[in-house]
């Protein structure tokens, strides 16, 4: 019987996209993932980033792909496909996914500013948006300070800021041109207020780091980014309004920049599957007890980790396109599901992987296996915020027991970092 594509769409399964954007987008990338594949192995023993590749993703309209068509983007706004997308991706190489995660998530978040925002927010984001969809911009996001520094904003004396700091973690950096930096700053009144600063990379004083030794996604241009007074025009610095406001609506727009990357852990676990699954095939011996009962607990693995993601997806499609209700509401009940979904895959995903290491044998231990690679991957999803793990048990169980408590990680973060050198 012919797979019905419609029917696994809305099975919720990460089958196949919803949309007619989606589908184009899934088009589109398909055609590069043979040489994104092939490349995979050596990248990752490298921690080379495919600069080439992302150069072939931009001439294809994919690094505009969340971009509005209104702004000469494909249009692609459900999450769902996103996630699908990245998923065929992750299939070929996880650190591909994870870099271009990066610029799809950002086209989604800057998508709800143009729309949204005040009317110099909604300029700014347009003219980013407009440059995503020609391939101009690449877009990172710069959340997680290096141990020990508070990435922070002073005011410069003539209306705009200096920016100093340093970021780690930050995907995508090398073909870079623009740094969404989460940073800190005082009010006249001590108050930590929470703002992003937006700069460009040929801003004088920022300097992006040469290499990362990562145990996994090593081909991610995961680097480090400095900041020393670095020059921020005032027009160029989003509000996020004072730390410990314990506003649940701001989890609405976490969830929308972060949920997709089920696809990617999901992606990692097909990819492991499918690679176990075809070495088993092809011996010619009978599978013994022990390997029939592998196959089946990896696939039911499998298919429970797709299923949950492709619900929490669905679910936040449906909650982000309604501001009509208490935003504080539909914040959490956007973060609750992705939440249960992250918490489900970062468990089955690695044991997947790890079963299907068993399916193969002792010569996917060689570091240059491609379920090595697979393997030291899919550990990433558990890093991730929202939620890293013990953020998460902290999140899900608060919201069971009707815990007081602030839920924006970002704000928390900023509540107890060490005194920003300007107050020393």
């Amino acid at each position: 019987m012919a797979t019905d594509t419609a029917n696994s769409s809305v099975a919720g399964d990460l089958r196949a996209p919803i949309t007619p954007e989606g589908r184009t987008m899934v088009d589109l990338l398909t055609g590069v993932l043979p040489q994104i594949r092939s490349e995979a192995g050596d990248n990752d023993r490298d921690g080379t980033f495919p600069v080439e590749v992302f150069g072939q993703l931009a001439k294809l309209g994919l690094m505009g792909a969340t971009v509005p068509t209104a702004l000469g983007g494909l249009g692609v706004h459900r999450l769902y496909d996103v996630a699908v997308a990245l998923m065929r991706l992750a299939q070929a190489d996880a650190s591909t996914a994870l870099a271009l995660h990066v610029q799809l998530s950002r086209g989604l978040t800057l998508t709800y500013e143009w729309l949204h925002g005040s009317p110099p927010v909604r300029a700014l984001a347009e003219r980013l948006l407009r440059a995503m969809a020609t391939g101009e911009a690449a877009v990172c996001g710069a959340l997680k300070d290096a141990p020990g520094v508070v990435t922070e904003l002073t005011a410069d004396g003539s209306g705009g800021w200096l920016l100093n700091g340093r970021k780690i973690l930050v995907s995508m950096a090398p073909i870079g041109t623009h740094f969404f930096v989460h940073a800190q700053r005082r009010d006249a009144d001590g108050n930590v207020l929470l703002s992003v600063p937006i700069v460009r990379r040929d801003a004088p004083g920022l300097t992006v780091g040469t290499h990362w030794d990562g145990l996994g996604m090593r081909a991610s241009g995961t680097l480090d980014v400095s900041f020393h007074d670095c020059p921020v025009a005032a027009d160029h610095v989003l509000d996020r309004g004072p730390a410990g406001a314990r506003r649940d609506a701001v989890l609405a727009g976490q969830t929308v920049s972060s949920i997709t990357m089920l696809g990617i852990y999901a992606g990692v676990a097909q990819a492991a599957r499918d690679l176990a699954v075809e070495m088993c095939a092809r011996r010619r011996s009978q599978p013994a007890a022990a390997v029939l009962a592998l196959v089946a607990g990896i696939d039911t693995r499998l298919y429970t980790l797709r299923a949950v993601a492709g619900t929490a997806l669905l679910n936040a499609d449906l909650l982000a396109a309604d501001l009509t209700g208490d935003l504080d509401e539909r914040g959490r009940g956007m973060m609750t599901p992705f939440q249960y979904a992250k918490m489900t895959v970062n468990e089955l995903a690695p044991a997947v992987v790890d079963d299907c290491l068993s399916l193969v044998g002792g010569q996917a231990y060689a570091g240059q296996h491609p379920l090595a690679r697979l393997y030291r991957d899919v550990r990433a999803g558990g890093f991730m915020q929202p939620y890293s793990y013990v953020d998460g048990v902290d999140y899900l169980s608060g919201q069971a027991l009707g815990a007081n408590r602030d839920n924006d990680y970002m704000s928390v973060r900023a509540l107890r970092s060490p005194t920003p050198a300007g107050e020393r």
